[in-house]
């Protein structure tokens, strides 16, 4: 095959050149492909490996097969491998200011990777951005908010950010508070909100239910309640506690006051 391009003249070396490289880069491109999604296929069926592990690991093999890839075919257009070592040395300075920024995103991605502080799946709050782990590689962050936007987050961004992970733990404290009327009985209206806590399977009983008074606000009895539950059942719980709280409230005569103010005139 060659030697029908070198009889196109002066151009045809160089046409050969050019379409070897190109094979190089599609085969390397595909090869970077499958490479990436079998280690992740591997490791996401593994249930002793992390998932997250798994993903970036991927996310270097892919990049590692793309710049040898790159050198492979530099190397058909006559590019010694010691004379694109030198050429890299030299221009390191110089890629290195440049990409200052994408350098520091790698750099944290590894630290995401080695301290770990979320996981995928898991429910994260990163400065004030929240949303669901969906992917972390090399140089970004993909969270998922409920209701299913996509955020993109450098690596960098996120290590330097607070990183508050709601999902760390198995279990979860519930905080709601209650208003009542200054005229109703607030030990009646603990025992209400107490009975409607116990009789909720999802409630766990070690740490027991928490119910107290907790502050005299201008127009009720503020009574608070703690009550602990499993990491999956959070939302679900809170939301059906204050149902059945505010129902329970209604058949016990427990009014809950809307705000309001009273208005005192002195005669002169």
């Amino acid at each position: 095959m060659e030697e029908m391009f070198t009889q196109m003249g002066a151009l045809g070396p160089l046409v050969y050149g050019a379409i070897k490289a190109l094979i190089f880069l599609v085969a390397g491109y595909l090869v970077a492909g499958i490479v990436s999604r079998t280690i992740r296929r591997r490791v996401l069926a593994n249930p002793k490996l992390d998932d997250t592990l798994g993903i970036f690991f991927a996310s270097i093999a892919k990049w590692l097969i793309i710049v040898v890839t790159i050198i492979a075919v530099l190397q058909v257009f006559g590019f010694q491998a010691t004379s694109l070592v030198a050429v890299l040395g030299a221009a390191t300075l110089a890629i290195g200011l440049a990409l200052q920024g994408t350098l520091a995103d790698i750099a944290a991605g590894v630290m995401l990777i080695v301290f770990r502080p979320f996981r995928l799946e898991q429910y994260v709050d990163i400065g004030g951005t929240a949303g669901t782990v969906k992917d972390l590689n090399l140089f970004v962050t993909e969270l998922v908010t409920p209701d299913n936007v996509q955020i993109i987050m450098p690596n960098g961004k996120v290590w330097g950010s607070i990183i508050t992970n709601y999902s760390a733990h198995d279990t979860r404290r519930v905080d709601i508070t209650y208003g009542i009327d200054y005229g109703d009985d607030a030990d009646k209206a603990m025992a209400v909100i107490l009975k409607c806590a116990n009789a909720d399977e999802r409630v766990h009983k070690d740490p027991e239910p928490w119910v107290r008074v907790v502050n005299l606000n201008d127009s009720s009895v503020d009574i608070g309640t703690r009550i602990w539950c499993d990491a999956a059942d959070y939302w679900d719980l809170k939301f059906a506690m204050t149902k059945t709280v505010k129902e329970a409230f209604d058949k016990e005569g427990i009014s809950i006051p809307y705000p309001h103010q009273v208005e005192i005139h002195k005669e002169a």
